[in-house]
């Protein structure tokens, strides 16, 4: 069972299909550290309970995910122990999801940004509105996508995309990831979440056997790609928030909120 404080940053719903709703909905579900680990703790559950058949992921109001949590960032920019606990937080959020043996699906209502597109990504199955896109930002700011955002996009998407949209930080929209194949159709945003459902619905009956197996093999290239760059993506990434461009934005935006607002 989650804490109260998972409980308020992650709605999880349903019994053989279990719906995981992101609900940061005033800070476009920033993943901050309770939402972090509270999706660990629900994936772990997950996959010890063999009623659940099919996941549903989502996000509250009108994003998927923005990405990290700025003040997250910042606090692990100056405390290393926290820096290693969410890099090991999101080793095993990978490592959970990707070995998941039931379909997981993705519900992308919005935005999904930075370690929001790398969750999207890790799902099996992508729904997207028109207005939703995948963007990974971080590179400009001097952060590297350790997560599994360095794997995912060139396997998922093509080394020639990946290279494009990760160097430059563009926006990836539905009718792009559709014609790329990363998902498997745009559907409107009032409806979104209930064809995700329907969809998890039919999946869930399957037999589980034949689905987990398939399942695996289908992300041996993953797997494959994560064992030989996963651990050198995230040493990078905890590097990079060492590097001078990250101290100077880190730096920049506290004295931002800490100036005082003149009339």
């Amino acid at each position: 069972m989650n804490s109260g404080a998972s409980r308020e940053v992650l709605r999880c719903e349903g019994t053989d299909v279990r719906v995981l709703t992101l609900n940061r909905p005033e800070s476009r579900n920033a993943l901050d550290g309770d939402l972090h680990e509270a999706l660990l703790s629900e994936v772990r559950s997950i996959a010890s309970d063999t009623e659940v058949r099919a996941v549903v992921i989502t996000g509250a109001g009108a994003a998927f995910s923005a990405g990290g949590d700025f003040g997250l960032i910042q606090r692990m920019q100056e405390d290393v122990d926290l820096r290693r606990a969410t890099l090991d937080t999101s080793r095993s959020l990978f490592w959970g999801l990707l070995e998941l043996d039931i379909p997981v699906i993705a519900a992308v209502n919005g935005p999904a940004v930075g370690a929001g597109a790398t969750l999207a990504l890790l799902c099996d199955i992508l729904l997207m509105t028109e207005n939703a896109y995948l963007a990974e930002p971080r590179i400009g700011i001097g952060l590297v996508p350790g997560d599994g955002g360095a794997i995912l996009w060139p396997v998922l998407a093509g080394v020639p995309a990946a290279r494009a949209y990760l160097l430059t930080g563009d926006r990836m929209p539905a009718s792009e990831a559709y014609r790329l194949g990363l998902i498997h159709r745009v559907v409107a945003e009032n409806t979104i979440v209930a064809d995700a459902r329907a969809l998890a619905d039919q999946l869930a009956v399957l037999p589980r056997h034949s689905v987990s197996s398939t399942k695996r093999a289908l992300n041996l290239q993953v797997a494959k790609a994560a064992r030989t760059a996963f651990e050198l993506a995230l040493r990078a990434e905890d590097q990079s928030f060492d590097t001078p461009e990250l101290l100077a934005l880190v730096r920049e935006r506290s004295e931002r909120v800490e100036r005082p607002q003149h009339e």
